[in-house]
């Protein structure tokens, strides 16, 4: 596997600027560096279309309210690649003129590649967060970088952040047949889910066991090899797809429905989320400052109504947040870029030395 500039060889000022660089803004960072970011997030708003707000409301129903339901095989087969479509053509173009990063005739990856140290903390601490980790993003900068856990942290915390920074170093640098497949998704939830499941063997398997979904009336399939056949369509039906949003959308969703593992099904659909986009060289999706409870209000309108206009408004807003980061940060680059991967250099001795000399640290 290619290996990218190693974070750890940055001193702590140039990982608070790395960390800065990928902030919308100094408030942003500054709410972030002092703890309260789940706080921060909660408090931003995302604007609901109107079928949004319907669901909305009646996930926040009382659990007795809500009519308790099972896996919807039909809700996957009346889905129609090319012909069905979760995003409406009006927000795929508008997600298309955002995220195009001017890397389309380069090898696929490229982007993910150039924007990779940023990536990596933003999306290990986003995704971590969105289940209820409490590591801030400066921690959690340092915990990648230096290997230095947080104080006063449980160890699951940090092992679900150093399992991210797994997780994303495979999708972005390996070397293997990476993409969408089976062997990608098993390969994610291996690595996500290490040493934080009741036994090793749950580890990129498909459950043979029941799950409960916290807060949910909804009961997913529980049959093992039902859900290996299902896995496989949801796969097969993503590959048909031609545009990399609607892939994307889709995997986020079918793969948080169809729950195939016995935990961090979610983690998984929004890692095998950006597979598409790093496909096509098309800025990421970093879930920072998603709002905890509105994601998981649109969950809950996968779940128990077959409904995805929810989900679909907190992806679209989380895809223009991300592009702000990231194509805009892009574009801003000198054209010598200090946290770019110079495969010509074998030895890390040289990249640091390469990384001192450069003028956006004097």
């Amino acid at each position: 596997m290619q290996q990218p500039v190693v974070l750890r060889d940055l001193d702590q000022e140039g990982l608070s600027r790395l960390i800065f660089q990928t902030s919308l803004n100094a408030t942003t960072l500054f709410a972030r560096e002092g703890g309260p970011e789940k706080t921060y997030a909660d408090q931003l708003k995302i604007d609901l279309s109107k079928d949004g707000q319907v669901i909305q409301d009646y996930v926040n129903q009382p659990l007795y309210l809500r009519e308790h339901v099972s896996y919807e095989k039909s809700f996957l087969e009346n889905y129609f690649p090319n012909d069905t479509y979760y995003l409406p053509a009006s927000a795929r173009e508008q997600l298309h003129y955002l995220g195009c990063t001017s890397e389309e005739r380069r090898p696929a990856g490229t982007f993910a590649k150039d924007i990779f140290n940023r990536l990596l903390i933003d999306l290990s601490w986003a995704s971590s967060q969105l289940e209820g980790n409490t590591y801030s993003r400066l921690d959690t900068g340092k915990l990648i970088a230096y290997g230095q856990a947080a104080e006063g942290k449980h160890h699951s915390e940090t092992q679900m952040i150093l399992n991210h920074k797994e997780a994303i170093e495979y999708l972005v640098y390996s070397d293997q047949d990476v993409g969408l497949n089976k062997k990608t998704i098993i390969d994610l939830h291996t690595l996500l889910s290490e040493m934080l499941l009741q036994g090793p063997a749950q580890s990129g398997v498909v459950r043979s066991f029941d799950v409960a979904i916290h807060g949910s009336v909804y009961a997913p399939q529980s049959m093992k090899f039902i859900l290996e056949e299902l896995l496989e369509q949801v796969i097969k039906t993503a590959i048909a797809i031609s545009d990399p949003f609607e892939q994307s959308f889709f995997l986020m969703v079918h793969l948080s429905y169809l729950q195939p593992f016995g935990d961090v099904n979610k983690r998984v659909s929004r890692l095998a989320a950006n597979i598409p986009l790093i496909q096509h060289n098309l800025c990421p999706l970093s879930f920072v400052d998603v709002p905890e409870k509105t994601y998981i209000e649109g969950l809950l309108g996968v779940y128990e109504l077959n409904r995805v206009e929810l989900l679909r408004d907190v992806y679209v807003w989380a895809y223009i947040r991300s592009c702000k980061q990231y194509v805009a940060v892009k574009n801003t680059l000198a054209t010598y870029d200090p946290f770019e991967f110079k495969p010509e250099l074998k030895d890390w001795r040289e990249q640091v030395a390469l990384l001192e000399s450069s003028s956006t640290y004097d």
